[in-house]
């Protein structure tokens, strides 16, 4: 059977860019839109040319790209001809290969929000969709509001698309601008706007997550027959977000009946970079990634319940709709206190340590595991100090160092100029095994400012500062996230801190602390966070300069 062809429009950098709090550099714009063109997305919106300073840079660098690079605007406005716009020549003067203009398909818009006729919206439409295939460039018409729309008026709604359409559109893409729509009403009316003359391989679908149903919404109107899907990587958007592509490539590509009847750019080799593209995304936004995510997220893959890890052994598809490796993700099977055998020894495989079934070693890291997250611990995520945990319990515990002492200091006061400040401090003294003794000083200065990294970041400074032979080995962990929770209330509560950290060969690790003393539990997690890094790579690099006996 001949697969259809199904294309998928990428519009992280124009409507992903209104995220709140979001706000992409001309050469985050380049990194994206190279990580996309990789993947095989079809069409890449570069923003809207003439909006700001950085996509008016963006377009004027053009990038390389085998995708449709498209521009963003709107259609003509009353009074104006499409060539005599300024507006819409600064879209057109980008000189993409494609061009997508929003205009309005809801009647109260019209009337309301322009304040025109509804003839006069119509007739905006049509001259400018016309004009852009008239200067060879492909044109696409961005429906806005157009469930909404249609809902209220239908018959106006759909003579303003089918006025796209007969102008020259490639594609007239329904927008649920709002969020609202529900995925049997998106199913029914692009069936209406298909069945009034508009062919479903000339029908987008652009939606929006208001109502959790962006992707179910998006899947609605492809069943029905629209053959392209407009979305944003890991849903970023205004509001609530657009269609998650990173959810809907793998859905098209591996899951019927899409996956024998439709095909699209991105190929199954391809879909293993997802992962990395997702998080590569909130990295550039300085985002902790979802862990919940479909697909992608860290968790989405993580096996916790003993019953599950021990059927994921016999079988994985027994609870994963998919293999992780498929979209580059990976499984998880967290370490708790709801943990059996099977759920241990697998987690145990995963860091280098197997231990036969039937061991007594295993009753033991049970045991521990179980009594440490009653006085507040857990290790569903902090993977490294279940993993210390339990090479302590078998025996495999390796001395690295010791720390003798520390202290921390934060202190607010006035400078001399009478500004308030606050300052950090730590000293931290640590014994090596071969019997060499050092103190390490740190002091977050900020003299002009009323704030400071703080004192656990004092404290990891003068840490890691001078490990002696191990120094080299752990010059390049950072600290990429930080996670505080309170067990219990009141002012003696007991405080929990997971770090997530990585190192420059791509390792990530996490670890917990757990204390009445927030600093002590963070201390004691900067403390795994070392000791797991040296039980992985430091001992051998030590040895092997004749560093450590």
């Amino acid at each position: 059977m001949t697969k259809e062809r199904l294309y998928l429009y990428d519009t992280t950098l124009r409507d992903g860019q209104q995220t709140q709090g979001v706000q992409f550099s001309t050469g985050e714009k380049a990194q994206i839109a190279a990580t996309l063109d990789a993947m095989g997305i079809d069409y890449i919106e570069g923003g809207w040319p003439g909006a700001n300073p950085t996509d008016s840079e963006f377009f004027d660098s053009k990038p390389k790209l085998n995708a449709t690079f498209t521009a963003f605007g709107m259609t003509k406005r009353v009074g104006m001809s499409a060539e005599n716009d300024d507006v819409l020549a600064a879209v057109m003067n980008a000189g993409t290969e494609a061009v997508c203009l929003v205009g309005k398909t809801h009647d109260f818009h019209v009337t309301k929000a322009l304040g025109i006729t509804l003839a006069e919206n119509t007739e905006n439409v049509a001259k400018s969709v016309a004009y852009m295939v008239a200067q060879g460039r492909e044109a696409l018409f961005d429906a806005e509001h157009f469930f909404d729309g249609y809902k209220a008026n239908p018959a106006y709604a759909l003579e303003v698309v089918k006025a796209a359409y007969e102008a020259g559109a490639r594609w007239v893409v329904l927008c649920d601008t709002n969020g609202g729509a529900l995925p049997r009403e998106v199913c029914e009316i692009t069936k209406a706007v298909i069945a009034a003359g508009i062919p479903g391989d000339h029908l987008g679908i652009h939606t929006h997550n208001d109502t959790e149903h962006a992707v179910a919404n998006s899947l609605a109107a492809v069943d029905a027959g629209a053959r392209q899907v407009q979305g944003t990587l890991n849903g970023l958007g205004e509001r609530c977000g657009n269609a998650n592509l990173t959810t809907l490539i793998p859905t098209l590509l591996l899951k019927e009946p899409y996956a024998s009847t439709l095909e699209i750019g991105v190929s199954v080799e391809a879909l293993e970079g997802l992962t990395r593209a997702s998080r590569m995304l909130d990295d550039i936004l300085n985002r902790v990634p979802m862990r919940q995510a479909a697909f992608v997220g860290a968790s989405a893959f993580a096996h916790k319940a003993g019953l599950h890890a021990s059927a994921i052994l016999k079988d994985p598809s027994t609870y994963e709709h998919v293999d992780p490796s498929v979209v580059g993700n990976e499984r998880v099977i967290p370490m708790s206190n709801q943990a059996g055998q099977s759920n241990l020894r697998k987690r145990l495989a995963d860091a280098g340590l197997e231990v036969e079934k039937g061991n007594s070693a295993l009753g033991d890291i049970l045991n521990r595991i179980k009594e440490a997250e009653a006085k507040g611990y857990s290790y569903d995520t902090a993977q490294a100090s279940f993993e210390l945990l339990a090479r302590d319990a078998l025996g495999l515990t390796e001395s690295f160092f010791d720390v003798e002492r520390y202290r921390v200091i934060s202190e607010r006061r006035r400078n001399a100029r009478g500004h308030l400040v606050v300052e950090s401090e730590a000293v931290v003294t640590v014994q090596l095994p071969n019997g060499q003794k050092t103190t390490s000083y740190f002091k977050n200065d900020h003299a002009d400012e009323m704030s400071d990294e703080g004192p656990v970041n004092a404290l990891w400074q003068a840490l890691k500062s001078d490990l002696g032979p191990y120094q080299n080995v752990i010059d390049d962990v950072r600290l990429v996230d930080f996670k505080v929770r309170i067990t219990n209330g009141g002012t003696e509560a007991v405080t929990r801190v997971i770090i997530d950290f990585e190192d420059d060969s791509g390792r990530h690790w996490s670890t917990v602390g757990v204390s009445a003393n927030i600093v002590d539990a963070s201390f004691e997690a900067l403390l795994d966070a070392l000791n797991w890094k040296l039980v992985h790579v430091g001992a051998k690099v030590a040895r092997k300069s004749g560093a450590v006996a």
